[in-house]
């Protein structure tokens, strides 16, 4: 009991720390498993760890294969919550990319690290590509971290997030498919018993995997589930899942999962944002005693044997020599830029799934003798170190030298999904600007979206939103609810994350009455507060643009604004096509000239009365 409550202590401590550093949780929670693992054997009295999760044998928390069936179970949940986060619009660009990744650059670590493993240990062909097929996953729980701390281009950062989740499975097929090989033997024998297995992985991981999800959300769509049942029921429905495609299909339950969380992940479905926080919640617990548990069952001597020359070889080439090559190869004749694809070919740490089959596997083929079998568990875990360590401490910087920081964020964040927000948002996105739309109203979201803008069911009081990487491209914050103090809370809550160029807000009823106090923060103007916007945009849903001549021109058209409830200015577009927010206290543009654009909302004006 007290190992227990020690590892879920210092797995939140681990979380914790890693919040507070800005670092992947994986660094902090493997070198903890390690000081209460291998390296307590050099400080304990008795040489024992001080938690030994055993796997063969009749002591430890996880006598057998127990800790073998938990982490499968909970990589299962991890893979879930990470396929709910995949969106298809996020891919129109890189979809292309992503396929490559997953495919080519698949192979080209297969082949390359297993070459180089080979030569450097001089290990058997069939350990050195065990090995190499361990190492193909990077994995979510390792790259999540590190995205959230960086503001990169949308495309960059879903090219990573999803070649991390979808590998996951990949290469866990493949890991099981060369653990055949091994065992089977080689020949024709293996060749025929493998394409059969591959065949029927696939087969049931895809068809169990988008049965079960649209199985799930008809049952939420009808409520049939009580609210408060709905977590737990998803829970069991997808542990149920991965167990019976796992049983019809050897390893087919990591496909099945992922292909589950995809397909739910892309539906319209009602409180598919609290069971994605119940999931990711869960997650975190998870790998918090996974990667503990995985550490402290290493063993000084696994240390000792990779800890020469050899092994900083091998890392050094699969980081910078496999990793880039694998990455222009699929990236070839994409619109990603040489610097673009230079920084993702730098970050590839590895994750959950490569440490979890690595000692399982290592620990089987050690049972039945296998030669070389000694050295898959420590290098696996020298790599997933390694490269945590290196992208966790470099990429912010590397992503500086490369050039695809992003110094000023375009992307604006529009808080409040209502009739008037989505039709700002669509003229926003008409003229090339990436716009998000949030709101805790499902109805508002699906509205958005059936007008093909990007938009998700949030709640500004939670913490999650700061860190959502969809989000890392925010430069302008503007804050359109029906209430003032929701507007104002965001504004002052995001204004440093989502609104470094400019965060704005629409001013009150009572500040629209005292205007000689009007915020610095208020938005188009300081005459039109959330009733008048709406009952504008009820009246004349549409946003128009008039030439202006010049400032004085300028002046004279929101003066006629200020007098008319039914005309609301809120752009001033300049003759390149950038869009500048109109401030309510703003009260002249002395740049404005022949060609600049002011962009209403409302009715026309009447054009035969300006002179």
């Amino acid at each position: 009991m007290l190992e227990l409550a020690g590892i879920i202590i210092l797995g939140i401590i681990a979380q914790w720390v890693a919040w507070r550093l800005k670092l992947p949780a994986i660094l902090p929670l493997i070198l903890i498993g390690l000081l209460v693992g291998p390296i307590a054997t050099l400080y304990t009295q008795d040489g024992s760890k001080l938690i030994e999760p055993v796997w063969n044998g009749t002591k430890g928390l996880f006598p057998g294969e127990g800790l073998y069936y938990f982490l499968s179970l909970a990589i299962s949940i991890i893979l879930f919550e990470g396929g709910l986060t995949l969106k298809r619009s996020e891919i129109r660009n890189v979809g292309p990319v992503i396929t490559k990744l997953i495919t080519v650059g698949t192979m080209v670590t297969f082949f390359g690290a297993g070459v180089a493993a080979h030569y450097f240990f001089n290990l058997s062909w069939q350990i050195s590509f065990l090995f190499s097929s361990l190492i193909i996953v990077t994995g979510p729980t390792v790259i999540t971290p590190i995205l959230r701390n960086i503001p990169l281009k949308k495309d960059i950062s879903a090219v990573l997030k999803w070649e991390g989740i979808l590998i996951d499975p990949i290469g866990a097929l493949v890991a099981v498919l060369v653990f055949e090989f091994i065992s089977v033997g080689e020949g024709q024998e293996y060749t025929k018993t493998a394409l059969i297995d591959f065949g029927r992985i696939l087969l049931f991981g895809s068809t169990f995997g988008f049965a079960f999800a649209h199985a799930l959300a008809f049952v939420i769509k009808k409520n049939y589930v009580p609210h408060y049942l709905l977590n737990v029921v998803s829970l069991s429905v997808v542990l149920l899942v991965f167990v019976e495609s796992d049983i019809l299909a050897h390893e087919s339950g990591l496909l099945a999962v992922v292909v589950m969380g995809m397909v739910m992940g892309n539906m319209d479905l009602p409180n598919i944002k609290e069971l994605l926080y119940f999931k990711e919640s869960l997650s975190v617990l998870l790998i918090s005693i996974l990667f503990i548990l995985l550490a402290a069952n290493i063993n000084i001597s696994d240390m000792e044997l990779i800890f020469n020359w050899n092994s900083a070889l091998l890392f050094l080439v699969i980081v910078f020599v496999i990793r880039p090559i694998g990455v222009f190869l699929s990236t070839h004749g994409s619109s990603l830029k040489i610097n673009e694809k230079l920084f993702i070919g730098w970050v590839g740490p590895r994750g959950i799934v490569a440490a979890g089959i690595a000692s399982l596997f290592g620990s089987k083929l050690l049972q039945k003798g296998e030669p070389g079998a000694e050295y898959i568990t420590p290098l696996v875990f020298m790599i997933v170190l390694g490269t945590v360590l290196l992208n966790a401490t470099t990429a912010r910087f590397f992503a500086k030298l490369a050039g695809v920081f992003l110094k000023h964020a375009e992307g604006i964040l529009i808080i409040g999904a209502s009739k008037m927000s989505r039709l700002i948002a669509s003229y926003l996105k008409r003229n090339n600007r990436h716009v998000v739309l949030i709101d805790n109203n499902q109805a508002n979201i699906n509205l958005a979206k059936k007008l093909g803008l990007e938009a998700m069911v949030a709640n500004v009081f939670s913490d999650s939103l700061a860190d959502n990487i969809e989000l890392n491209d925010m430069g302008y914050l503007m804050a359109l609810t029906g209430n003032p103090q929701i507007n104002e809370y965001a504004i002052n809550k995001f204004k440093h994350k989502f609104g470094e160029n400019g965060s704005f807000r629409l001013v009150s009823s009572d500040e629209m009455n005292d205007p000689e106090n009007n915020p610095k923060e208020g938005l188009f103007s300081h005459t039109d507060d959330y009733v008048k916007l709406m009952e504008a945009t009820r009246r004349y849903p549409a946003i128009h643009e008039i030439p202006l001549k010049n400032g004085k021109h300028y002046e004279q058209l929101i003066e006629i604004t200020n007098n008319d409830d039914e005309i609301i200015p809120i752009f001033i577009k300049a003759p390149d096509g950038e869009i500048h927010i109109i401030s309510s206290f703003s009260e002249s543009f002395n740049t404005i000239s022949e060609g600049y654009k002011l962009v209403y909302l409302g009715k026309m004006f009447d054009v035969d009365k300006i002179h």
